[in-house]
């Protein structure tokens, strides 16, 4: 698939959302998924290898949450191929992100991807989420495609602030992995994803800590 192809994608994809980016964050987007298709090869960053799909399962998708992020300072944990995180980060110029991952070749990766996209607001920390010791919790941590959602609370919880939220990014709604979320959490909103040119169901879930174990 040629590059303009993709660009058409987006731009009718971006409409259909009714999100609005300049052609420079577009073209930036684009960067990004060329570079992530290029390094896919040799690092497996991503199991999505048809390129005719990868604007819908990779730039859309990770772009669909834009609504909901409203943190100046995002954690994207399991960041892998820099799904939603350094979508996000191009879309949202003025907010930092961190991206987490403790796979030394898709942190290899994320940083190729700040250097020669320009990204002056991410961050890339090669390690585990349980050993990560920000300076201070984050108010909203991102995941996609990274964990069960019991194990995305127990792991990540000293990452979040006590009134934080967790933005589940998740395909089908995930009934089992709700029902074995520890009391302390609770599911406090779900939303459908309108994802174009995506199968199947996108969900985002917000967890947040129950109140009565704030």
């Amino acid at each position: 698939m040629t590059y303009p192809q993709w660009q058409s994608q987006l731009q009718d994809g971006l409409a259909e959302m009714q999100l609005s980016l300049s052609d420079g964050q577009q073209q930036q987007l684009l960067a990004f998924l060329a570079l992530l298709n290029k390094w896919n090869k040799a690092y497996n960053l991503t199991a999505v290898r048809d390129e005719r799909v990868m604007v819908s399962r990779q730039l859309l998708d990770s772009l669909s949450i834009m609504p909901w992020v409203t943190t100046e300072h995002l954690l994207d944990v399991g960041a892998g191929g820099g799904m939603p995180g350094i979508p996000l980060a191009i879309a949202f110029p003025d907010k930092r992100f961190t991206l987490l991952d403790s796979n030394g070749k898709k942190t290899r990766f994320l940083n190729q991807c700040v250097l020669e996209l320009g990204l002056k607001n991410v961050d890339v920390i090669h390690g585990r989420a349980e050993d990560c010791q920000p300076e201070q919790p984050f108010r909203q941590i991102s995941s996609r495609a990274f964990t069960a959602l019991e194990n995305l609370v127990t792991w990540c919880e000293q990452l979040l602030a006590e009134d934080g939220e967790f933005l589940a990014m998740k395909g089908l709604y995930p009934d089992d992995e709700v029902a074995a979320l520890p009391s302390r959490w609770q599911v406090e909103s779900n939303h459908s994803l309108k994802v174009p040119g995506a199968d199947g169901e996108r969900h985002l879930l917000i967890v947040t800590r129950h109140p009565s174990s704030r």
